[in-house]
């Protein structure tokens, strides 16, 4: 464990409200490969193809959607958390996270075992559909059932309104609740944790800013640099599962002095 390690778990300990914001880079570990890395969808696919715009206006762009994300949501249900996961999970048995705001749509996190109200999920979730008419939702495998049937262009059974997974896509307003949410819980805390995110995907990226802004401690643990490296506090670059694992190891080492 090096000395930047030891200083976030220090951090932590001392900290109130913890705010931990990830992305694509915390779930690579559990096989869910990064859109736009090598191997990911973005090289499988077009995503100027995938514009929430097209998906409205063209039957063949939905076909080819629910096509790519057959092949997507094959892979999101095989994955298990991993120990990046795990620990964040464990951040909050430990008392110390206020929430986790996430770019991801797999699910984990609460597959982990954080309370679903303490996830905000700024992109949606692939694991349910939702009707863009009347805005009912359905569980996403009765919906795969009818796909892999034949049903190449899914509609809903209340309103006859298209369905779509109920992701965030390209050109698609990002949630208002969960986005104002986001930023609310981001100014409030002490402590923004970023984990596998390159930070370059607006609004998002400017959460950590908005933390820092306010005075809270900006960590960001990632693979590869980020654009806002030289604002934060402490820097780790590494793999999300080894790193957060030492830290929460030596957070509870601290909690547990702290209590004799």
């Amino acid at each position: 464990m090096d000395s930047r390690e030891r200083q976030l778990a220090s951090r932590i300990a001392r900290s109130q409200k913890v705010v931990v914001f990830t992305g694509a880079g915390i779930s690579t570990e559990s096989g869910i490969p990064d859109f736009r890395s090598p191997g990911g969808l973005w090289s499988q696919y077009n995503p100027e193809d995938f514009t929430y715009q097209r998906f409205l206006s063209s039957k063949e762009a939905r076909v080819k959607y629910w096509q790519m994300s057959t092949t997507l949501y094959e892979i999101l249900k095989k994955a298990k958390p991993n120990a990046a996961h795990r620990a964040v999970a464990e951040l909050e048995r430990l008392g110390k996270l206020d929430c986790v705001i996430t770019q991801n749509i797999d699910g984990l996190h609460q597959a982990a075992g954080i309370d679903p109200h303490k996830v905000i999920e700024l992109h949606g979730t692939a694991l349910a559909v939702k009707c863009l008419q009347c805005d009912l939702f359905y569980e996403r495998d009765p919906i795969q059932e009818r796909i892999s049937a034949g049903e190449e262009d899914p509609r809903c059974d209340t309103c006859g309104g298209l369905l779509k997974p109920a992701t965030i896509s390209f050109g698609q307003s990002m949630p208002e609740k969960e986005t104002r949410e986001a930023f609310r819980r981001a100014e409030a805390s002490d402590l923004f944790l970023v984990v596998g995110s390159s930070l370059v995907v607006q609004p998002a990226a400017s959460l950590p800013l908005v933390a820092k802004e306010a005075g809270a401690f900006l960590a960001i643990v990632n693979r590869d640099p980020t654009p806002q490296d030289s604002l934060a506090d402490t820097v780790i670059y590494g793999n999300a599962g080894p790193v957060l694992s030492r830290v929460v190891e030596d957070l509870r080492r601290l909690l547990e002095a702290d209590q004799t």
